[in-house]
């Protein structure tokens, strides 16, 4: 282990231990660095790797705090990673979203309220209205799915989904161009979603978005290489 990375350590001990709470201020660098037994070198070094982990942010002219260490400010940078991937990754993508997001739509079907069941309906009714045009209706169709997720109040969840979800969209955005049947199938599958949740039949609404990601999953399979690439319309 580098001393960068034992410094960083440390200051992650003194968070993990409540000594610096999610939004306070870390004290003087100078000071810090004493307490620590560190020099400022590897304080400068260590503040600045935890401030591009997002445990820390610097606010000019005031100081270096700890954020919030909510879900989505701490996993929010797996979209960017998720964006560098190569190679077959976008099916492992898609697999990891068949694995994780069935449950999730189970999930949300107990949990789901009155006004959550309002967005992703509305999401619905534009994935009709945009049903001949590919990018929007596969916005929407993202949406939809991020309104449900969302249902199941567990922001952690909802984050790790989010964040894998941007390669697996374009890869949908693809298969609507060379599939003219992916229209209509995905918008078939979509209704059972919204129906399961609409009766709160968990077991349902598992199954139902278990059906529509295996569809993609299956396509994609036949179709994409190991690049990540898939073939232009003829």
């Amino acid at each position: 282990m580098s001393l960068t990375d034992k410094a960083i350590d440390r200051i992650r001990d003194l968070i993990q231990s409540g000594e610096l709470r999610p939004g306070s201020k870390l004290p003087p660098e100078q000071q810090l660095a004493a307490e620590l037994g560190l020099s400022r070198n590897l304080m400068r070094e260590a503040v600045k790797a935890l401030v591009v982990a997002r445990v820390l942010e610097i606010r000019r002219g005031d100081g270096t705090y700890v954020t919030s260490l909510e879900p989505e400010v701490l996993l929010g940078s797996i979209a960017s990673a998720v964006e560098l991937l190569r190679g077959d990754t976008l099916l492992e993508l898609t697999e990891v979203r068949r694995l994780f997001e069935p449950v999730a739509t189970g999930l949300a079907a107990t949990r789901i309220s009155a006004s959550e069941l309002a967005v992703v309906e509305a999401h619905l009714d534009a994935m009709r209205t945009a049903r001949d045009d590919v990018e929007l209706l596969n916005q929407h169709d993202a949406a939809f799915h991020r309104a449900v997720v969302a249902a199941t109040g567990n922001a952690t969840l909802t984050t790790l989904l989010e964040g894998i979800s941007g390669r697996t969209v374009r890869a949908r955005v693809w298969r609507g161009l060379v599939d003219d049947h992916a229209a209509s199938r995905t918008l078939a599958e979509h209704e059972a979603i919204f129906h399961a949740l609409v009766d709160r039949d968990a077991a349902l609404a598992q199954a139902a978005a278990l059906v529509h990601i295996s569809t993609t999953e299956r396509w994609l399979r036949e179709h994409v290489d190991r690049d990540g690439a898939v073939p232009a319309r003829r």
